[in-house]
């Protein structure tokens, strides 16, 4: 299915981007003080590296559940105390093998069938799986900026 391979690239470039970052920084957050000081800029609440990659865990299995219909074989809320890199990075490669778990549910029978969408309102089943690769995609986006901030070059960027 389209929707599994679209998935799958951005699971690759996922996977290899929070296996570049280094252990020691996954608690890395971006601050003010790695700025310019006439820059004025408020980094209050920003995630960490680490947090990110749970959130698009977390992301992942609740998109999942939500338009595949099954439920995710890990408790959600006990992600966010791993703070080991092996441990987040286990997380995040089981929520990809669930959502494309997940999307191997939808057929052309139920891709149109509406599901409740994260932020209210509903969605169909196959807008829902394209919504979680785009959500991946943005947070890849600014996972990029924390390994470049760190002098780690993203494993895309090499050719």
């Amino acid at each position: 299915m389209a929707l599994n391979a679209m998935l799958s690239g951005t699971e690759n470039q996922m996977m290899s981007l929070v296996k570049a970052m280094p252990a020691d920084k996954y608690d890395f957050a971006p601050s003010a003080a790695i700025f310019v000081p006439s820059q004025k800029t408020d980094f209050s609440g920003v995630r960490t590296f680490g947090a990110l990659v749970i959130h698009v865990t977390q992301a992942n299995y609740g998109f999942g559940a939500r338009f595949g219909g099954i439920k995710p074989d890990v408790d959600l809320k006990s992600l966010a105390q791993l703070k080991d890199k092996d441990q987040i990075v286990a997380a995040l490669a089981a929520s990809f093998a669930f959502l494309h778990k997940a999307i191997g549910t939808i057929t052309t029978a139920n891709a149109f069938e509406s599901v409740n969408a994260p932020g209210g309102g509903s969605v169909t089943r196959a807008t829902a799986a394209g919504g979680v690769v785009v959500h991946t995609a943005d947070e890849y986006g600014q996972m990029v900026e924390y390994l470049r901030m760190n002098g780690v070059i993203p494993p895309a960027s090499v050719k």
